[in-house]
C-alpha cells in the first residue's frame, strides 16, 4: 500500500512591529569574477544600476516580520501579518508608506497582491482583509463562521477567489467563494474538492482547483458553474500553474517511492496534452513562465535537500536543460530568466542571487550566460532568504532575510 503524508498550513506572514526602518541606496555592487577552477557554470557576476522609480535599498524589519511573507507590484512592496494587517512600503527606499491594521490572530496567513485590481488581500484564520493599493486604505473585510479558515487565494478580472475549509481540515468540507475585488460583494460559492497546498488558479474566464488526488476542475469565473473536469485515470497529486499553463506532477508531500506521470492539461478541456517526460525523482516545486517553460525541482524521495532543477519546454514537448543544484525555496521567473539563489555548498559563489536563461540554461553563453549578483548579507543561506519579484519590467528583485530581519532591493542580475 502506498503511503501519503500531507503537510498542512501556509508560511507565516509578517508581523509588523514598532521598530523603525532604515533605508539607503548603499554602495554600488562591484563586478565579481568567477575563479577559473571553480565548479559549476561560468557566470557574469555584476550588479548593474537600473533607471526608473525602483531603487537599491535596505530596510530593517522586526523578527516577527522576517518570519512572514511579502509580495510586490511595479509600484510598491506589500506585506501581510498573521493578525491580518497589510503594510505598504516604498519602492524608492523601503520605508513604510501605509498600514491597514487588523486584530485577528493565527499561526499562518494567505497573501494575495492583485496589481490589476489594485487590491492586497490577507486571509488570516477566518477573516479576509483587503487594502486599496492606490490609497493605502481599507477596502473591505469578510469573515467566515467559527471553525473555518482560509487556505488559498486567487484573483483575475476583478474577482477574488477565496478557498476555505474546516479546521482541522476535512477534505469534503472545502468551499470556494468568489467576491468582487472592489468592495468584497459575494458573487457565488461552490463546494470543491481540495487538499492543503493546492493552488487556486484563475485565467481566461475560468477558475481552477485541484483535489490533490486525481481531479482538477474548471469553473466559469462569472457563475461558478463547472465547465470541465480532468478525465478519470489522470493522476494529479499536485497542480503547478503559471503563465496560463496547468501541469500535474507528483505530490511534494508524498512518501512514495515512485511518482505518477507528469501531465500538461488543456485549460479548455482539462485533457492531458503531450508532456516532455515522466518525473523520475520526487517533484518538489515548480514555476512556469509566460511562454511555457516549466522549471521543476526534483529530489530524492527521502531527502529533498539533494536534488536538481530541470527545465521543460511545454509548447514544443522537450526537455531544455538540466541540472542546476540548489535549494528548493526561492524560485521565480522574470524577464525570460529563472531566478533563484546560488548553492550553499558552492564556496566560490554562495550567498548570491543568480538568474539563468530559461532556454539556454546554466551552460548558456554570451547574453544567455547565467548572471549573479554580488554577495549580500540578506542573500546568505543562513538568513533563510525569500525572493519577492515586483510585477512589470522593474529590473529589481527584493530579498527578505528571515534570520536577521531585513529587506534588500537590488538590481536583477
Amino acid at each position: 500500500m502506498k503511503r501519503r503524508i500531507v503537510a498542512v498550513g501556509a508560511a507565516l506572514l509578517v508581523l509588523v512591529g514598532c521598530a523603525g526602518n532604515t533605508a539607503s541606496g548603499g554602495p554600488k555592487s562591484p563586478a565579481v569574477s568567477s575563479p577559473s577552477g571553480a565548479s559549476g557554470p561560468t557566470v557574469e557576476t555584476t550588479s548593474m544600476p537600473v533607471s526608473g522609480p525602483w531603487r537599491a535599498w535596505t530596510a530593517s524589519v522586526t523578527r516577527p516580520e522576517a518570519h512572514g511573507s511579502c509580495g510586490a507590484t511595479a509600484h510598491q512592496v506589500v506585506c501581510a501579518t498573521n493578525s491580518g494587517s497589510l503594510v505598504g512600503r516604498s519602492r524608492a527606499d523601503g520605508r513604510v508608506t501605509w498600514t491597514v491594521p487588523a486584530d485577528d490572530h493565527a499561526k499562518s496567513a494567505e497573501l494575495l497582491v492583485d496589481a490589476a485590481d489594485a487590491r492586497a488581500v490577507a486571509g488570516v484564520a477566518g477573516a479576509l482583509h483587503a487594502a486599496d493599493l492606490r490609497t493605502g486604505t481599507r477596502a473591505w473585510t469578510r469573515r467566515l463562521p467559527t471553525g473555518r479558515v482560509y487556505g488559498a487565494l486567487g484573483a483575475a478580472d476583478g474577482i477574488v477567489y477565496a478557498l476555505h475549509a474546516p479546521e482541522p481540515f476535512v477534505r469534503a468540507g472545502a468551499v470556494l467563494d468568489a467576491v468582487r475585488a472592489s468592495d468584497g460583494t459575494p458573487l457565488w460559492h461552490r463546494a470543491v474538492g481540495w487538499s492543503p497546498g493546492e493552488p487556486v488558479a484563475a485565467f481566461g474566464g475560468r477558475v481552477y482547483t485541484a483535489d490533490g488526488i486525481t481531479r482538477v476542475t474548471a469553473r466559469d469565473a462569472r457563475t461558478g458553474a463547472t465547465v470541465a473536469t480532468s478525465p478519470a485515470g489522470v493522476e494529479c497529486p499536485h497542480l503547478v500553474t503559471g503563465g496560463h499553463y496547468l501541469v500535474c506532477t507528483g505530490s511534494p508531500f508524498s512518501a512514495e517511492d515512485t511518482f505518477p506521470p507528469m501531465h500538461r492539461l488543456d485549460p479548455a478541456t482539462l485533457r492531458p496534452l503531450p508532456t516532455p517526460r515522466n518525473t523520475i525523482d520526487k517533484p518538489v516545486q515548480g514555476v512556469i513562465s509566460d511562454d511555457g517553460v516549466l522549471v521543476l525541482y526534483e529530489a530524492g524521495a527521502e531527502d529533498t535537500s539533494a536534488g536538481n532543477w530541470y527545465a521543460y519546454d511545454l509548447e514544443n514537448d522537450r526537455k531544455l536543460w538540466s541540472t542546476y543544484a540548489t535549494r528548493t525555496d526561492g524560485a521565480a521567473v522574470a524577464g525570460g530568466r529563472f531566478v533563484t539563489f546560488t548553492p550553499a555548498n558552492d564556496r566560490a559563489r554562495r550567498g548570491r542571487v543568480i538568474t539563468i536563461d530559461l532556454h539556454a540554461g546554466p551552460r548558456g553563453t554570451g547574453n544567455a550566460a547565467p548572471r549573479m549578483s554580488a554577495a549580500y548579507s540578506q542573500t546568505r543561506d543562513g538568513e533563510h532568504p525569500a525572493l519577492v519579484l515586483p510585477a512589470g519590467d522593474t529590473g529589481h528583485v527584493v530579498v527578505m532575510a528571515r534570520t536577521h530581519g531585513s529587506l534588500r532591493s537590488l538590481p536583477l542580475p
